[in-house]
């Protein structure tokens, strides 16, 4: 009896074994095939379909930055996101634009918004702008530039404030990003930086404020989108 017990215990150990070992194997290929699937745009020749200037963001113009100033991706599947970074431009709308188009300049955000409250979407969101000055952030985040100096208040207007808020909730509904301190951050507050924008001036009560109040109509666009993509 003893016997019987044992043997069948040590078939039922090896059996578990099997399965378990057969498991194993099965979650390493379902996360290989999801890494596979995560890389895949990066083989030679492939890309990942999109359309010529497709807006992520409702009512921005497109216009293009140089694609030395970015590169791309296909988050948030490769890179999650979660993080939104506020930028100064230290000039003009036109001037970002301008600079964001030329290859020699190494940096771009995705967008940039002006003083009337315009938005221009220069890179897709999901690929990586060289705007924060440090790798992780770069693909974790999703850059807005804002025309205007950091050290003259009222370039921060009520227009640019609104739409700027109105942007920053839609990003942070498509990508689960909490509306807080922590997630939406200044360049100044990225690791290694020797940036100062968005300066001592910009408003971040009235920002965040602002970013809460638009954030249900901007999650239930995002819940739309989801349901009919």
């Amino acid at each position: 009896m003893g016997r019987v017990g044992k043997d069948t215990s040590r078939r039922v150990g090896r059996r578990a074994l099997l399965i378990g070992g057969l498991g194993a194997v099965a979650g390493t290929a379902v996360l290989a095939r999801d890494e596979l699937k995560r890389a895949w745009w990066r083989v030679p020749g492939v890309e990942k379909p999109r359309k010529e200037g497709e807006l992520d963001h409702a009512g921005a113009e497109w216009t293009a930055a140089s694609s030395a100033n970015w590169r791309r991706a296909d988050r948030p599947d490769d890179y999650t996101v979660d993080r939104v970074v506020i930028h100064v431009v230290q000039g003009s709308f036109p001037v970002a634009l301008k600079v964001f188009k030329d290859p020699g300049h190494g940096a771009a955000a995705h967008y940039v918004v002006r003083k009337d409250g315009h938005v221009a979407q220069m890179i897709r969101e999901l690929d990586v702008a060289y705007h924060a000055g440090d790798r992780s952030f770069n693909e974790r985040s999703v850059g807005i530039e804002h025309e205007g100096f950091v050290d003259r208040p009222q370039d921060f207007t009520d227009a640019m404030y609104h739409s700027s808020a109105k942007l920053t909730a839609g990003i942070c509904a498509r990508y689960g990003i909490a509306v807080d301190r922590e997630h939406i951050v200044g360049h100044v507050e990225v690791q290694g930086t020797d940036h100062t924008d968005p300066g001592p001036h910009w408003d971040w009560d009235r920002y965040m404020r602002l970013v809460r109040e638009a954030e249900p109509v901007a999650r239930e666009a995002a819940a739309e989108a989801r349901r009919n993509p």
